[in-house]
């Protein structure tokens, strides 16, 4: 038995999910099946993994305060070159914000050897759409809830804030170190000596299914864009870098533009230094401005 754990410049059309994809949002696995609700930290939290889908990397672990009180919930996206990366490595940081009373989905998702983009957005929104059906299950308000991103999973978060016209409910988005542009990715890491820039562009590829951004594989690096979706019901969004790491403020600026044009307002927080993903998000001060920033997301109506 698995143990749950506690979740502390062209101008391209937006592709729509495949008629299978879109099946997944609208028709979410019912009822969760509960693999688990110990609570080894003593915390007065109730905790369960649940699939959203019947792959296998379609689950994920739900924490809340079981109390008949309705709360905030947040989403969140774990990091890893869209290719690996595992939940389990969000632990701490979701049971922190299980313990300030938000209810808490820690997902993990479709890697890109598994699935080509759009997979990896599709299941989060199933998990979504999951969540909100079974809202009463863990005291989550459906209406009040944020998506945190890390890396390749803040991507994934952007792009869920940017889908359609915006989501019912998603107060906001935030990214640590999001990959905003996979094809500015692409294109530092063409001729470049820094040995994550050219990962990052190979991963890039591998998520659009292994074809480069030219001729018929131009639609599905569109879709990728994140800031080419922009629309005046998206979320606003926080997005956070290191000046000098490998994915580096810039990656937000086409984002912070576009989704001004249409009155959506984005943050671009930018800290000295290399820190990338969860090692940047633990520098105190950046943790205390997204907690802030969320924490003023939720409370506005």
């Amino acid at each position: 038995m698995r143990t749950a754990v506690f979740v502390g410049a062209l101008a391209l059309a937006a592709v729509a999910l495949t008629p299978s994809a879109a099946q997944a949002v609208r028709n979410p696995t019912p009822p969760p099946v509960v693999t688990d609700t110990t609570d080894p930290y003593n915390t007065g939290l109730s905790s369960e993994t649940i699939s959203y889908g019947s792959h296998r990397r379609q689950e994920m672990d739900v924490s809340w305060t079981p109390d008949g009180t309705d709360r905030p919930g947040v989403f969140l996206v774990h990091g890893g070159w869209w290719s690996s990366g595992d939940k389990k490595y969000m632990t701490s940081i979701a049971r922190g914000y299980a313990e300030q009373g938000y209810t808490v989905f820690n997902l993990n998702y479709r890697l890109s050897g598994q699935a080509a983009w759009p997979a990896q957005r599709t299941d989060v929104l199933a998990a979504i759409a999951l969540a909100k059906k079974h809202a009463a299950r863990w005291a989550f308000d459906p209406k009040n809830f944020v998506v945190v991103g890390f890396s390749a999973g803040g991507h994934i978060a952007a792009s869920v804030g940017t889908y359609g016209n915006g989501i019912a409910g998603l107060r906001g988005v935030v990214g640590l170190s999001p990959i905003i542009s996979p094809l500015r990715a692409y294109s530092d890491g063409l001729a470049t000596k820094d040995a994550y820039k050219r990962k990052l562009r190979a991963s890039a590829v591998k998520l659009a299914g292994g074809c480069t951004p030219k001729g018929k594989c131009s639609r599905v690096w569109a879709s990728m864009e994140v800031a080419w979706h922009a629309s005046p019901k998206d979320a606003p969004m926080l997005t956070v870098h290191s000046q000098d790491e490998f994915v580096p403020p810039v990656q937000s600026q086409p984002l912070k533009q576009m989704l001004g044009q249409v009155g959506v307002p984005v943050t671009v927080l930018t800290v000295a230094g290399t820190a990338h993903s969860a090692p940047l998000y633990r520098d105190p001060a950046v943790l205390e401005a997204v907690q802030q920033w969320i924490a003023e997301r939720i409370a506005q109506e």
